[in-house]
């Protein structure tokens, strides 16, 4: 790397350093902690389990910003100061040196300008995350099940936890639903920019004929709330149905009547959950996957002319994916919202997914 590219490239992420400086209001932001830290000294601060979780959740996500931010800042100064060495005196040890960290600390501006682009309403929250089989029978049905293994894998890796809130097998192989719920700070707002249709191409393991299939799957995703919004939710606007809880492959997972599926009768918007053995708390985590389903309607119902709730999503068949995973003839998985492609299927089927999810979310801010 020349020493004018390092020139030009400090210069540049000078620029975008002073950007950040401005946009991230470090002042608040660093007030805020203060604020938060103080809470958190208090003697009774615990009293509220689920509150005091919310605070220092709050506390850690503001100040891995800022200290990352601050962080960035110092290897800056750093890299300009070895950069004026190096035009003093030439030194070729040192010179490499400076090569490789200027590419780790580019990265790092990388990771840290993604960061920036998770700062819409709700994208800190938990997702919830649904998988629905289309078109293509017992094929779409096991197509489902390496979405559900894709995301799983994908969510292990970012270190969320993951909770199978309700799981319906497929007849011969694979799912006909199953819902998600994933914990981890910006969730929702990663998983925003896997909302649509999935499409698989590959020879069928289910076809005695070898023959090239064709298989769609939708992903639904809607951030998830506690007490953060208010959706006016009438008793009798709601048909409850119990039934027996079953889990992957058709067991039960007990023998009562406790898993709960909640209907939204004036939108139609249906919700199910059988993650707990009690019938009350199914129910209490029902509702409030029903207020999550019911705000994205909202939403989707202002924003339909700018598709960005559901962007591409329509009926869940030909034309209408947002991205397509070709086993056959050839390998490769492809974005169409953003042309993002990998050659490396399985990999991606292993949960690498951000360079799409990254791509997604780049696009948006242009």
């Amino acid at each position: 790397m020349e020493l004018s590219d390092v020139r030009n490239e400090l210069d540049r992420i000078a620029g975008k350093l002073s950007d950040f400086r401005g946009s991230l209001d470090l002042e608040n932001k660093e007030a805020r902690i203060a604020e938060l830290d103080e809470n958190m000294s208090m003697p009774d601060f615990w009293n509220d389990q689920n509150a005091a979780q919310a605070v220092i959740s709050d506390g850690n996500a503001l100040k891995e910003i800022v200290n990352e931010f601050n962080d960035l800042v110092e290897v800056h100064e750093n890299l300009e100061m070895t950069l004026e060495l190096l035009r003093e005196e030439a030194d070729e040890e040192l010179h490499e040196e400076l090569a490789n960290e200027m590419k780790e600390f580019t990265a790092k501006m990388n990771d840290f300008e993604l960061q920036m682009l998770l700062s819409e309403e709700y994208d800190k929250n938990n997702a919830i995350l649904e998988l629905h089989p289309g078109a293509g029978g017992t094929e779409s049905q096991d197509w489902g099940s390496m979405l559900l293994r894709m995301y799983q894998r994908w969510a292990e890796k970012k270190g969320f936890k993951v909770e199978t809130l309700d799981y319906l097998a497929g007849d011969e192989a694979g799912i006909k639903s199953v819902t998600l719920g994933i914990t981890g700070h910006n969730a929702y707002g990663y998983l925003k920019a896997e909302k649509g249709v999935h499409r698989l191409v590959r020879i069928s393991p289910f076809d005695s004929s070898g023959r090239r299939h064709t298989s769609f799957v939708s992903c639904e995703v809607m951030p998830e709330f506690n007490d953060e919004i208010e959706i006016d939710i009438r008793t009798e606007d709601l048909k409850v149905d119990t039934y027996r809880a079953s889990g992957a492959g058709g067991q039960h997972i007990n023998t009562t009547d406790s898993a709960i599926r909640i209907t939204h009768l004036p939108t139609g918007a249906v919700v199910t959950c059988q993650q707990e053995r009690s019938q009350i708390k199914n129910r209490a985590k029902a509702m409030t996957m029903l207020k999550a389903k019911l705000y994205a309607l909202k939403i989707e119902e202002k924003e339909a002319q700018m598709l960005e709730i559901r962007g591409e999503q329509k009926e869940i068949g030909w034309g209408s994916q947002i991205r397509s995973y070709v086993f056959h003839p050839y390998a490769m998985v492809k974005d169409h919202r953003t042309s993002a492609e990998s050659g490396n299927v399985q990999g991606v089927m292993d949960g690498d997914i951000d360079l799409f999810v990254n791509a997604y979310l780049r696009s948006r801010m242009n």
